[in-house]
């Protein structure tokens, strides 16, 4: 990763929490420490952020903190290709008239334009996915009230009783922080609660994810593998988590960028 998008990333994780760890720009930026604490001496010089102990913090704190992770505009630019893919994938999956629900993320965004040519009931938590499929479809949208999150463009309700519940999907769409055999993770408690609410709404849960979310972890558990139906990813998979998945019984949808693909099920 370039130094100007390893600043760029550090800086915006700055303003979403009090302090960022040295590690936690780590797993952001795939980066060594070494390279870290370098950035974070130079952006000191600079009076961009401000050096402490084991991490860095923002020169003007923000006074609303937002959620772990990077921010939706970074994300939007990491493995494009593999995401249109993806998403490609997952839409196929729908038919005219199914209620589904599409939670936010940059995988899952890319699924509005395939989208377009559907007559689906779309649920979703992403205000950029609403946006641009009541602009662009004729897909009935419902959005999920409580506190958009300007970084991940995400909308999360801290109450239980919200319009979630009054929801029905015959499918989920979702991406990850990290996929493993422990299950499906996040990085936040925040988006935790609110998926889960979500997950409880549909039948069948079909997670995007690019062959490299198999190699992150986060501390944070969403859901146990078994609870996936199937996994869309590019042809990066390695033969362990295939393997993995196989064990588990998830299904799982091969889809290069190129466009070719192949798909084995899983009973």
């Amino acid at each position: 990763m370039h130094e100007t998008e390893r600043h760029r990333i550090i800086l915006s994780a700055v303003q979403e929490k009090p302090v960022v760890t040295v590690q936690e720009m780590v797993e952001l930026t795939a980066s060594s420490e070494a390279t870290i604490r370098r950035d974070i001496a130079t952006l000191h010089v600079q009076k961009k952020l401000r050096r402490v102990r084991g991490g860095a913090e923002s020169v003007n704190p923000p006074q609303f903190v937002g959620l772990a992770g990077r921010p939706f505009s970074v994300n939007e630019s990491i493995n494009t290709a593999q995401k249109r893919a993806i998403a490609l994938k997952a839409v196929e999956l729908c038919q005219d008239g199914d209620p589904i629900i599409i939670n936010g993320g940059t995988t899952t965004f890319q699924m509005v334009h395939p989208l377009a040519s559907k007559r689906c009931q779309v649920f979703t938590n992403s205000f950029p996915i609403a946006e641009h499929l009541l602009k662009h479809s004729k897909n009935t949208i419902m959005l999920s009230g409580g506190v958009i999150y300007r970084e991940q463009n995400i909308i999360l309700s801290p109450f239980d009783n919200d319009v979630t519940r009054n929801f029905y999907a015959k499918r989920m769409f979702m991406g990850a922080q990290g996929l493993g055999h422990l299950g499906l993770m996040e990085a936040d408690p925040l988006l935790i609660q609110a998926e889960q609410k979500l997950i409880d709404q549909a039948d069948e849960l079909v997670v995007l994810a690019d062959s490299s979310k198999f190699k992150k972890r986060s501390s944070l558990i969403l859901c146990r593998l078994e609870r996936i139906t199937t996994i869309i990813t590019d042809n990066g998979i390695r033969d362990e988590d295939r393997l993995m998945l196989e064990n588990a019984g998830v299904g799982l949808v091969i889809a290069d960028k190129a466009g070719s693909e192949k798909t084995a099920s899983v009973a």
